[in-house]
């Protein structure tokens, strides 16, 4: 027999705990567990337990598989549910992924470490006692004496856990019906004990899955998605089920490969609790956003929260933005996604399996799967479901200018004629709050800012720009009649509401404040009336949307927030200050559409929706709109920067998080150049300038009472540097323009990791010091201090250095290169060595390309007024192709309304004399508008 021992409270960690396996010794004990179970305690499996009932265990087994899979055979609608084999004994390769075992016939003590699913994910010290009265297995797995967060869990649900089974499953038109249910309720509160499962097979490639309460209508995602009308033909996926317990299995039918399989842990569908877990095909996992961490997440045993939040970017930590979508990569190089469609606070847990855990705190299981089968379908899969990126204007793509501590507009002024005087490139200029009067929305501090309409004048007169800040807070306290925005939105009910009905008030930057709804149309047309009246003293031409999680100094609200469910959820995700109302509005605070417990992540999105409008109302041009938090379908209506960075080299490093933006949907992405809190060095801010010049949208920014980080602040030598480099960028304003063009039209992405274009090599898996603008340019930035080298990958291919191909005005009008590149064979090993002095960013040129490129000048307007030039880099056959998208810049939908030209080049043929430039043959397609025409040219 197992001895065991009382834990004493000495003894007892956390659920999750890390390091070396260790039998449980405990003696038995008499005592009641401190919360009463929701259903009957059941004696847990134990080791001797298992030996001494094992023949009669299997006896019992064996009986009732033969009669469940005779009823199941005969059943019309059944189909045999997927019973992966045990996971092989040691650990799997980085290439090789164990299979999901099987939840039937196993005791506690031999379910894997790495497939134990956590029944006690709550944050406190979890005893053998808490864990059993949830009827589940505990077995510690660590000696250590401190609690560890994460890591595998102590406490975790037995193979015989009950949950739901499969009632009935139905044809309909898009798929299947079916109802699933439960006789015995679980330990969360308000357990539904009856639900529907509806899988659609909308498309080919997507395969939507809905798990809703038939009897009660739950709270869903109020954003636009297609809604199929007729099922898919020929699908890339193969859907299965498990009966009892309930389970769904998808694979792709081409490999076989098992992309989903819920019968690896019990689902929970209660009010305020709903958890689905499921096998992974893959340990390469991406997106999840928006956390700081490396582009490809840890697996191992990493919980990652999500529940929009303003803090500085941290570890392990929920940030501004929700994004449950995750890419992976499969074996042979296929990739799939997967999305949540849910915006209640929740944990994402993956665990190494693989395995991944949805555990969200309110509305529907609403879940999306898509089989690319490439990376780069999968995103566009993905963006016809929430959206496709908006084409931005012309201008968003220069560069952006921008300190919290300019102070005047005198200041600020003569920070823009700084930049001209030194001929470095700028696009748009930019105002913190400081410009405002008391930190007011749509105010101007009438003293130090007096000048500031006609500084905005002077831009649009050189071809710049001028974006502003925006907070919501409406500020609550001035005198009745002296603030129109906080008196007519009281008249027009547009603020959140407490519990009680009353306007909620809140404090940030100019005292108590209110907080718009902008889930109510009524706002969004409040929100237009203040933009068009500040516009008509200052011409804006953008907006910068901030503190839009929303913020909020206070824990709720001025008054406190009630003590109730929504407040206090039976479970709470990690969130950052461990409830819902931290620096945040109170959970049970009233919207338009729902509860702000509902409600809180769509914050950013809606303002940012509500923004975009106005914009295109009172522009009649495209809107640029800059947004801290983010939700799926933000690409729609904005761009997104990395939040208030610091000026550190581990922050230069993890702003190539941008990558997942993109995949994200929203492409138009950057971080602040040379960072916004602390002082930067002039070696950060060059190689900042210079990584952050192949940001999709680059601007710098700093802090109040740091000092200056501009180019003009350093010495000639760094100042010339970050000249280049931004110069750099301009000549490559229409290859970047034309990216953006497929990105809106076709859901690609701008900035690309290298996986995407080469899903077979597995060494770009977890590559996120580089990148690629399309599928060809190739930036290896330094993220190193005091390095005048930097080591890069280069998969198979021929690539070309992009400076010695180049150079800025001095190319003729086309010119291919057959030379001054080298060749990278299959299986090269990671640690190609560039050199890389502080004056130079290293970029290379894929074979097989011709990159539109312009002589650039100091602003995108008057650049566009410059040459165009082509750079064509020829595989080993002599060939390449490219294209280019042009319009004004500026007028909405142009595309849409036939208002563009668009060329497209593919090398034909060349002829090879002596040196670089070569004769070439190559065929020009040229669409304008409606009209389209070819043409083969020659040129030497």
């Amino acid at each position: 027999m197992v001895s065991y021992k009382l834990l004493t409270p000495e003894d007892v960690y956390f659920s999750g705990g890390s390091g070396s396996v260790e039998e449980p010794l405990e003696e038995p004990v008499e005592e009641k567990p401190a919360n009463s179970p929701l259903l009957e305690k059941k004696t847990v499996c134990s080791a001797s337990t298992s030996f001494i009932a094992l023949g009669a265990f299997l006896l019992v087994v064996c009986v009732v598989w033969v009669i469940g899979t005779v009823f199941w055979l005969r059943s019309p609608s059944g189909q045999f549910p997927h019973r992966p084999p045990s996971p092989a004994s040691g650990s799997a390769s980085a290439s090789t992924v164990v299979s999901a075992p099987s939840r039937e016939g196993l005791a506690c003590s031999g379910v894997p470490e790495n497939w134990r699913f956590d029944c006690y994910p709550e944050k406190v010290v979890v005893t053998r006692e808490l864990c059993e009265a949830r009827n589940c297995c505990f077995i510690q797995v660590s000696s250590g004496k401190k609690p560890i967060k994460d890591g595998v869990p102590w406490c975790f649900y037995p193979p015989n856990f009950p949950t739901y089974w499969l009632d009935a499953l139905n044809d309909t038109d898009l798929g299947f019906t079916a109802q699933l249910k439960k006789s015995e309720k679980t330990y969360y509160p308000k357990d539904v004990e009856t639900i529907q499962l509806d899988v659609l097979y909308e498309t080919d490639s997507r395969l939507r899955v809905k798990i809703t309460d038939p009897s009660y209508p739950r709270f869903e995602v109020p954003i636009s998605v297609p809604n199929a009308t007729q099922k898919a033909s020929s699908p890339l996926y193969t859907v299965e089920f498990s009966k009892k317990p309930f389970g769904l299995i998808v694979k792709r039918t081409s490999t076989g490969t098992v992309i989903i399989n819920t019968t690896v842990a019990p689902v929970f569908y209660a009010d305020q609790f709903l958890q689905l877990s499921t096998s992974l095909p893959t340990r390469y996992v991406y997106g999840l956003g928006e956390h700081r961490s490396t582009f490809l997440h840890d697996i191992e045993w990493n919980t990652l929260t999500m529940w929009a939040r303003d803090v500085a970017p941290m570890e392990k930590t929920n940030l501004y933005g929700v994004h449950p979508f995750y890419l992976g990569m499969e074996q042979g190089g296929s990739a799939h996604g997967v999305f949540l469609l849910n915006s209640n606070a929740m944990d994402v847990v993956l665990q190494p399996a693989p395995a991944i855990t949805w555990r969200t705190i309110g509305g529907i299981l609403d879940i999306y799967i898509f089989l690319g089968p490439d990376p780069s379908s999968v995103i566009q899969q993905y963006l016809q479901v929430v959206g496709s990126p908006a084409m931005p204007p012309y201008w968003a793509l220069g560069y952006h200018l921008c300190r919290w501590g300019y102070n005047s507009s005198d200041n600020t002024w003569e920070m823009v004629r700084t930049m001209r005087k030194y001929g470095i490139p700028q696009d748009v200029q930019w105002n913190d709050i400081d410009y405002m009067d008391r930190s007011m929305d749509f105010t101007m501090d009438p003293q130090n800012f007096a000048t500031l309409p006609e500084m905005v004048k002077d831009l649009h007169s050189h071809g710049q720009k001028y974006v502003m800040i925006l907070d919501p807070g409406i500020s609550s306290t001035q005198q009745p009649g002296t603030y129109w925005p906080y008196d007519d939105g009281l008249k027009r009910g547009i603020f959140i509401n407490d519990s009680s009905g009353q306007t909620l008030i809140g404090k940030v930057w100019p005292g108590l404040t209110a907080f718009p709804d902008f889930s109510s149309q009524e706002t969004h047309r409040w929100w237009y009336d203040n933009l068009q009246r500040f516009h008509d003293k200052v011409q804006f031409d953008g907006l910068w949307i901030d503190m839009n999680e929303p913020s909020n100094f206070l824990d709720g609200s001025l008054k406190g927030c009630p003590s109730n469910d929504l407040e206090n959820p039976p479970y709470t995700p990690g969130v950052l200050g461990g409830s819902l109302r931290a620096k945040t509005l109170c959970a049970s605070a009233l919207q338009k559409t729902s509860v702000h417990y509902n409600m809180h992540s769509l914050y950013g999105l809606l303002e940012a929706k509500a923004s975009s409008s106005a914009l295109k109302m009172i522009l009649g041009k495209r809107p640029f709109v800059i947004s801290r938090s983010t939700f799926p379908s933000q690409g729609l209506y904005s761009g997104h920067w990395l939040g208030d960075n610091r000026s550190q080299w581990t922050d230069l490093y993890t702003s190539i998080s941008m990558l997942t933006f993109n995949i994200l949907g929203i492409p138009l992405i950057g971080a602040d150049i040379c960072g916004f809190g602390g002082t930067t060095t002039e070696e950060m801010c060059v190689r900042w300038t210079q990584l952050g010049a192949f940001y999709p949208f680059t601007r710098n920014h700093n802090s109040i009472n740091e000092k200056a980080q501009d180019p003009s602040a350093f010495s000639p030598s760094a100042r010339t540097a970050m000249q280049e480099a931004l110069l750099l960028r301009y000549s490559l304003f229409p290859l970047l323009y034309t990216l953006f063009h497929h990105a809106h039209l076709e859901g690609h992405t701008v900035a690309r990791p290298l996986l995407f274009e080469f899903p077979n090599d597995e060494k770009t898996y977890s590559i996120d010091r580089q990148f690629l603008w399309g599928r060809s340019l190739l930036v290896t930035p330094v993220l190193d201090p005091g390095v005048s080298y930097v080591v890069g990958y280069f998969p198979k291919a021929l690539w070309y250095d992009f400076f010695t191909v180049s150079s800025n005005g001095a190319l003729p009008l086309f010119a291919c290169f057959a030379k001054s590149h080298f060749k990278c064979s299959a299986g090269q090993s990671l640690g190609k060595k560039l050199q890389a002095p502080l004056d130079k960013i290293n970029v290379h040129l894929r074979e097989g390309a011709v990159i539109p490129t312009q002589r650039p000048n100091t602003t995108l307007w008057v650049s566009s007024g410059q040459p165009l030039h082509l750079i064509c880099s020829l595989t080993d056959e002599g060939t390449a192709a490219g294209d280019l998208f042009w319009d004004d810049g500026e007028t909405i939908d142009t595309y849409e309304t036939d208002q563009y030209a668009y060329i497209v080049f593919h090398v034909a043929k060349v002829i090879v004399p002596q040196g670089f430039v070569i004769d070439v043959w190559f065929n020009t397609e040229i669409i304008l508008s409606q009209w389209s025409f070819s043409s083969d040219l020659f040129y030497s």
